[in-house]
């Protein structure tokens, strides 16, 4: 049986990065869901508001399960913020949510031309753990790891991962609070606009 990890977070948490260092060091199949859709034609139009693509999810899942049941690689990593929802419950082995610090994940953000709502809405969908809880209603509690990612390199995050899989670290949720933090720092009304 073949080993599906998901890397999930929000934008800028750095999924891509890990998950590609990641399959490197698995010899695994790495596939970018952002990439995918485009090359199989599975976008359904766009979200004006948001500036994003809308995925045909149906269509979505079952290509991803021929890719899977289709892979060379023992091994399997799918990288993109609505992986919970798209990659078939059946194939998934872990799900690994990262979470950064929102000062850091703005800065990031800010970096990669984030601006507005759509800045906004991903900080306060970091803050509110949007993709741990929207995970965690989808697949069960043990598949899904949560990895606070601030100030880590690409190497340490995958070699936390690698850790997990190994069984030498736990799988832990419910260890990042990033309200609690900026309530602490006085930034929630800064961070949280919307």
């Amino acid at each position: 049986m073949k080993q599906v990890i998901l890397i999930t977070g929000t934008p800028c948490v750095g999924k891509t990065t890990v998950a590609q260092r990641l399959a490197e060091k698995l010899d695994a199949l790495y596939i970018n869901l952002t990439e995918f859709a485009e090359k199989h034609h599975l976008i359904a139009g766009e979200d004006e508001k948001r500036k994003t693509r809308v995925i045909a999810e149906e269509k979505m899942r079952a290509k991803i399960a021929e890719a899977i049941n289709t892979a060379e690689k023992a091994t399997v990593i799918i990288d993109g913020h609505y992986a919970y929802a798209v990659v078939p419950k059946r194939y998934v082995t872990r799900i690994f949510v990262l979470r950064r610090n929102p000062v850091e994940l703005r800065r990031l953000m800010e970096q990669r031309g984030f601006a507005g709502d759509k800045l906004w809405e991903n900080l306060a969908a970091e803050i509110l753990d949007v993709c741990l809880v929207e995970t965690l209603q989808t697949h069960e509690n043990g598949k899904v790891c949560e990895l606070d990612v601030t100030g880590k390199t690409v190497e340490e995050v995958a070699n936390q991962i690698l850790a997990v899989l190994d069984n030498r670290a736990k799988c832990v949720v419910g260890s990042v609070d990033w309200l609690s933090l900026l309530e602490k720092q006085n930034l929630i009304d800064e961070y949280l606009r919307i």
